[in-house]
């Protein structure tokens, strides 16, 4: 079966997020690294107990056990190490560990295991995706950051869109770039209501009748269907 021609150029797929401009290099010594690594660490855990605004530097240095000067050898100041945190966060949410499923296998269930572990990721970093969503209607840098983990998203499914139609697999009278758009962010929107923003006085739903709800919406709007 032919493909129309929808094509995602390798070039325009972002397989990971850009470094955020706040980010200095990495340091270059073993000792470095880990040092900068304990700082996020001990940011992390700051930023989710006290919020974006309410955390100081002190209390950074403090849950870290190590010196102000200690800190400016590797950051510049609080926002470049909340995009260092939000750097770690996006690499758990785009490398979350999903089981691993053969390339060929049902694209149903593909898709399926996709949710999940995107679902599964977004729990875990829950209160970072709430600060981010404040911190970015105040600073254009973080706005800008916000963008680029959409786009990460979004590209790498319209890869996998644009592969599915390929193999005559998916509507092939879609765009696979908008169709992303679309998808991703009714998914992205979904996980930020369950885990963040909550359901005002009504019962929140089970998680697993969300993620099989986003599953069935993908299936459905990409006229996919699960074999046999």
């Amino acid at each position: 079966m032919e493909t129309p021609g929808f094509e995602v150029e390798e070039q325009d797929v972002p397989p990971s997020m850009a470094r955020s401009s706040l980010l200095r290099e990495l340091p270059s010594t073993p000792r470095g690294l880990r040092t900068r690594a304990a700082l996020v660490a001990a940011a992390r855990r700051v930023f989710g107990q006290r919020g974006y605004l309410d955390t100081r530097l002190s209390d950074i240095t403090e849950a870290a056990k190590c010196s102000s000067g200690t800190f400016y050898t590797y950051f510049a100041g609080k926002e470049e190490i909340f995009a260092a945190v939000m750097e770690v966060a996006q690499e758990d949410m785009m490398h979350p560990g999903m089981p691993r499923v053969a390339d060929d296998a049902d694209p149903a269930e593909i898709i399926a295991a996709s949710n999940r572990a995107y679902f599964e990721a977004y729990r875990r970093n829950a209160d970072l995706m709430g600060l981010l969503e404040q911190v970015a209607g105040i600073d254009p840098e973080f706005a800008k950051l916000r963008r680029n983990r959409a786009d990460a998203f979004m590209f790498r499914n319209a890869r996998s869109i644009a592969n599915l139609q390929q193999r005559g697999l998916a509507d092939q009278e879609v765009d696979p770039v908008l169709a992303s758009r679309a998808l991703s962010g009714m998914v992205s929107r979904l996980a930020f209501t369950h885990f963040v923003a909550g359901y005002g006085d009504s019962e929140p739903p089970a998680l697993d009748d969300v993620i099989d709800t986003a599953t069935r919406l993908w299936l459905n709007a990409l006229h996919i269907r699960p074999a046999g």
